[in-house]
């Protein structure tokens, strides 16, 4: 090393936004991107330039959401391909559909989930396989089979990504009794971090976001009146919900150059509830 290197390097790189966080080209897939935070990411990436392929299981939802999604970018464009992805033959459909269309993917979003809650000693065995088929097999099964599509463009400069969306419930204990929720969250963000240090030399980053409350069907009974959700937002130490920028903003970080060189992280998107909270 020269003696009189002053450790003041900007790198070869554009440092400008568009450079860091630019995603214009790119080609998504968005799992559960008819409502939720899957919508409100397949509007972040869409609306930045990216080609998605929204699925979900109720194919009138999937197909109005997508034609809303693709109304939002005049240089992108949104896909509905309905499937029931936590069944063997709906994965299997959906990846033939998608090959119809391209043979590369450079950014997958696992982010279909399901929930169930009942008390201890009332826990049914189908609480139990439902949410993990959806919530952690179906993510590593999609994930596994679209390998040859997300390496394709991959390199090491621009490594091909997968982002796992778990929640703050797989990092906490929760209050409630989503006993099978929590565990498959916790099981998503740990295979995050497995299948990342498997795949870091395939120019692959996997990485995790733990959400907390959001606008979406699965919060829907805890925002549904004025009372409960001022006590939703009274528990979060920014003091409100989530927003479609939050969620957004952080699948946008990973997908871009900005996030390449992340990998195997869980990334909280709460307002602190699991990072800061005291008490």
């Amino acid at each position: 090393m020269s003696s009189d290197t002053n450790y003041r390097s900007a790198g070869s790189n554009d440092l400008d936004l568009a450079s860091l966080f630019g995603l214009s080209g790119k080609t998504a897939v968005v799992t559960g991107g008819s409502r939720g935070i899957g919508y409100m990411i397949a509007a972040g990436l869409v609306t930045n330039g990216v080609d998605v392929f929204i699925t979900a299981r109720k194919a009138e939802a999937c197909d109005a959401a997508a034609a809303e999604l693709d109304a939002m970018s005049d240089t992108a464009t949104c896909t509905s391909i309905p499937a029931d992805m936590a069944d063997a033959a709906g994965l299997a459909s959906f990846v033939a559909t998608l090959r119809e269309h391209t043979d590369s993917i450079d950014i997958l979003v696992n982010n279909a989930g399901a929930a169930w809650g009942a008390p201890l000693g009332e826990f049914p065995e189908e609480g139990f396989d439902k949410v993990m088929d959806i919530n952690v097999k179906a993510p590593f099964m999609l994930t596994q089979e679209l390998l040859p599509e997300l390496e394709r463009n991959a390199s090491p400069e621009d490594p091909g990504r997968v982002i796992m969306i778990g929640s703050i419930d797989g990092i906490r204990v929760p209050m409630g009794d989503n006993y099978s929720y929590s565990a498959s969250k916790a099981g998503i963000q740990m295979l995050a971090r497995h299948l990342a240090g498997h795949l870091v030399d395939r120019n692959l980053t996997v990485n995790s976001i733990a959400p907390g409350p959001f606008e979406s069907k699965m919060m829907a009974y805890m925002l549904a009146d004025d009372d409960s959700r001022q006590m939703v937002e009274g528990n979060v130490p920014r003091g409100r919900i989530g927003s479609a920028s939050d969620i957004a903003g952080a699948v946008i970080f990973l997908a871009s150059r900005a996030g390449a060189f992340t990998t195997g992280a869980i990334v909280p998107v709460d307002g602190g509830i699991s990072t800061v909270r005291l008490g």
